[in-house]
């Protein structure tokens, strides 16, 4: 039976390792998947910008210049200027700081809260599990965007309230997905094994559930930076957002719709950004989960 435990113990840690980075390697990616590579280089782009905007944008974030007002994409603007003749390239990388530090940390938050919530009313089970999943069940029935806008209306527009409030609209379903998969690892012949030599919950859910039931839940914290990014926006573009002297791409987008019809250029950049980086993070996610499932694997 130890060897059981041990041996299945180890499959779940090398399946956790495989996800880093290192693990996967260039060798074990598809040669021909050009678009899962294009993805990728899309993200590490966009990623570069918001950690060192000042050293990719051509001009300051708020250089203001007021005989460029509203001036069309050009060779000195590749893309163009707004009502301030402030450069929208400038404004765009500048602005993926907030907009990629939002998706990221109500991932993390979001999915730290749903996926300890999940796991441990699966592994509980009883009372524990059914007064947590009706209060997700409740929770669900809720649109995200719908509960993250009341939550941010009642808070008030600041960076932590918009991370805080699309944090707690994502946790239902990280943990429906990690308690079915608890639900899964937890009735498996290892797990038996290990609590018929003595081993106590606390070592059983730390050794050997929580390490084989996390894949899933990684995978579509992947995907939901997409979605946290999406949300983030549609609150900003509301007027709920983040309140700094450079606005992210929601805001932007927001500020840009009344010039549509003489300026197109300040709300479409903006808005085609999101919808660029949106995608292909779906896709990578896509990808992560093809090479993360076994029997669908071809990586």
């Amino acid at each position: 039976m130890k060897n059981t435990v041990a041996a299945e113990q180890g499959w779940g840690r090398r399946r956790l390792y495989s996800l880093l980075p290192l693990r996967l390697g260039v060798r074990r990616l598809p040669v021909s998947d050009g678009f899962f590579y294009a993805a990728l280089l899309i993200v590490a782009l966009i990623a570069a910008c918001a950690a060192v905007p000042s050293w990719i944008a051509p001009y300051a974030p708020t250089d203001m210049r007021t005989d460029e007002i509203l001036r069309p994409p050009s060779a000195g603007h590749w893309l163009g200027t707004d009502y301030f003749g402030r450069d929208v390239l400038s404004l765009v990388i500048h602005g993926s700081r907030d907009s990629l530090l939002i998706g990221l940390t109500s991932v993390i938050l979001g999915g730290l809260a749903g996926g300890i919530a999940g796991s441990l009313s699966a592994y509980a089970g009883g009372v524990t599990d059914k007064v947590t999943m009706r209060i997700v069940d409740v929770l669900m029935t809720i649109p995200s965007l719908l509960l993250a806008l009341a939550i941010a209306a009642a808070l008030g527009p600041s960076l932590f309230n918009i991370v805080l409030a699309v944090s707690i609209a994502a946790i239902p379903r990280y943990a429906r997905v990690m308690r079915g998969q608890v639900l899964a690892v937890k009735g498996r012949p290892y797990v038996t094994a290990a609590r018929s030599i003595g081993a106590s919950h606390l070592r059983i859910y730390v050794r050997h559930v929580l390490p084989n039931s996390l894949s899933p839940l990684l995978v579509m914290a992947t995907i939901g930076i997409a979605s946290s990014i999406l949300v983030a926006s549609s609150l900003s573009f509301l007027g709920l957002g983040v309140l700094k002297e450079v606005p992210d791409w929601g805001t932007l987008l927001s500020q840009g719709r009344g010039y549509i019809t003489v300026a197109w250029w300040i709300a479409t950049f903006p808005g085609l950004a999101i919808t660029v980086l949106v995608l292909a993070i779906n896709l990578v996610g896509d990808r992560l989960r093809d090479a993360l499932d076994p029997k669908r694997s071809r990586w």
